[in-house]
């Protein structure tokens, strides 16, 4: 009976590590073949409506009904994500919510996706953040949780980042030169983003008051240098370490709004949970 138990068992642990493996391994793959079908339905019934309304307010977030009055710039969240998210490379969704509740050290803290969500119409839509609960949150927070349907929960213990997150750039940030971005701007972003970074319709503007604030994560050069390298030009992007740093340097040498917190949180009896220190600028 023992000896039966002892086989039962280690055919048991033999079939968990060869499952866990096979996730590894399927994991590792999914990183270099990302892609969201964009055939994929919706979920049935009412939350379908919800996860639809989502998708509306992410390609839409400035002009949209229920988030406009959220948002204080010309921005949404597709400028950064692009394709709503569905992009594999630029600021992804895909997957993401399966890295959280997560730790943020910016806010010292472990904060939710609907959290990260709503943190952003602080910073990148220089808005106020919308209450916890809303519509907004919701539906945004229900479109982004359906673009991670199948993954395995992987929460991250370090930073609020997901699986397929934008690869920070290896070159010091200091070695950036906006001199040099001043000419790479003008020679492969400002057909689409204006001359002043004014915006077109080919493109949000990319400095001043309709652009992100200070404390946005963009408004540091090796942050919008990473994000660059894998979103710009875009359809075809082609710039270097080097170009993508210059280019950020340039863009983030000019006037942006300050960032203060207080100023982006809702009325107190519309605030819900969120309970981070207020402490500002931060970035």
């Amino acid at each position: 009976m023992r000896s039966h138990r002892s086989v039962i068992q280690w055919a048991l642990i033999f079939i968990l590590t060869a499952s866990g493996t096979s996730a590894l391994l399927h994991s590792e793959e999914s990183k270099e073949t990302l892609q969201w079908n964009s055939q994929t339905p919706l979920p049935s019934g009412e939350l379908g409506k919800v996860v639809a309304l989502g998708r509306e307010i992410v390609g839409n977030t400035n002009e949209h009904p229920l988030s406009k009055r959220f948002v204080n710039n010309a921005l949404t969240c597709s400028s950064c994500h692009l394709d709503a998210g569905t992009d594999p490379k630029a600021a992804t969704f895909l997957d993401i919510a399966s890295a959280y509740p997560a730790w943020s050290p910016r806010e010292n803290r472990a904060i939710t996706l609907e959290d990260r969500v709503l943190n952003c119409f602080m910073r990148s839509m220089n808005g106020v953040r919308p209450p916890n609960g809303s519509k907004v949150s919701v539906a945004v927070t229900a479109y982004i949780t359906w673009l991670s349907s199948g993954s395995r929960i992987r929460m991250n213990p370090e930073k609020p980042l997901g699986p397929h997150h934008v690869p920070a750039i290896k070159l010091d940030p200091q070695l950036s030169n906006s001199n040099r971005g001043k000419t790479l701007y003008l020679e492969k972003c400002a057909d689409c983003h204006g001359m002043q970074g004014q915006g077109t319709d080919e493109g949000p503007p990319t400095w001043g008051q309709n652009s992100y604030n200070d404390g946005a994560g963009l408004s540091r050069n090796d942050k919008l240098a990473a994000w660059l390298m894998v979103a710009m030009p875009l359809g075809d992007p082609d710039l270097t370490e080097q170009e993508a740093l210059d280019i950020a340097a340039f863009v983030n040498s000019h006037h942006r709004p300050k960032f203060i917190l207080i100023e982006h949180l809702p009325k107190p009896e519309r605030l819900g949970e969120y309970n981070a220190e207020i402490k500002s600028p931060e970035k």
